[in-house]
This record gives structure tokens, C-alpha cells and sequence, in this order.
């Protein structure tokens, strides 16, 4: 099924918010630490710029994905919501608002990828 674009864009998509759940969850753990700086990674439309899907011909006659997709992740210092007397710029209400995002944007994946993998398997049975 990784041939089918819609999954490999929402495979990639998954990932991406892996890595930005972790980051959100680094900066929860980090809330009392002084001097932390709260941090988020790149937009997800900025990532797929970086590492578009390339095809590349195996053969003459034919085309397949290059699977050699790492995808890098650039952290950024974000512009939070308030720095404290520490130094540390996390704000739980953001991250917390930032942990729902996720949440949410993980849920819709999961929705249209379920949603395509019946309209394929009705299509195929014809």
C-alpha cells in the first residue's frame, strides 16, 4: 500500500507529528528548569518542501518511490506567550493547547486514511 500516495503523504504526516509531540512533551518536562527555552519544530507544509516526494526510474520503462525518506526536523524557537523570572519561556497553556492539535490532527489522519482504505478495498471488489 506504500505505492498509493495518500499513504505514504499521511505515513509522513504521522511522523511529523511524532516528532512534534515529543518536542511539546520536552518542553512540558522542562516547564520549572530555568533558562529553557520552549521550542517546536517547522511547520508540517515547510517540511514537505524540504523532502518532496521524488521519483526516480528503476528502469527505462517504468518509475518507482525513492524510499529513502529520513525526514529531518529543524527546531525553532517559537515566540511564547511569556518569559518567566527564570529565564524559561514555556507556557503550559500553550503546550497543552499545542498536545490537542496533535491529538486531533493524528485523529483526522487516522479518519481519512480508514475512510480511502475502504473506498480502495470497495473499488478492488468490485
Amino acid at each position: 500500500m506504500d505505492q498509493v500516495y495518500l499513504f505514504g503523504l499521511a505515513s509522513r504526516r504521522a511522523e511529523w507529528l511524532s516528532n512534534r509531540q515529543v518536542v511539546v512533551s520536552e518542553n512540558i518536562a522542562n516547564v520549572n528548569t530555568p533558562g529553557f527555552r520552549a521550542k517546536d519544530i517547522e511547520d508540517f507544509s515547510e517540511a514537505m518542501e524540504t523532502t518532496r516526494l521524488a521519483m526516480a526510474g528503476s528502469s527505462p520503462l517504468h518509475l518507482s518511490d525513492v524510499s529513502g525518506r529520513a525526514v529531518a526536523v529543524d527546531e525553532v524557537d517559537e515566540g511564547t506567550w511569556g518569559t518567566v523570572h527564570s529565564g524559561n519561556s514555556v507556557s503550559l497553556e500553550q503546550e497543552m493547547l499545542k498536545a490537542g492539535e496533535i491529538s486531533r490532527d493524528f485523529a483526522l489522519d487516522t479518519s481519512v486514511v480508514k475512510a480511502f482504505h475502504r473506498f480502495l478495498l470497495t473499488a478492488t471488489k468490485g
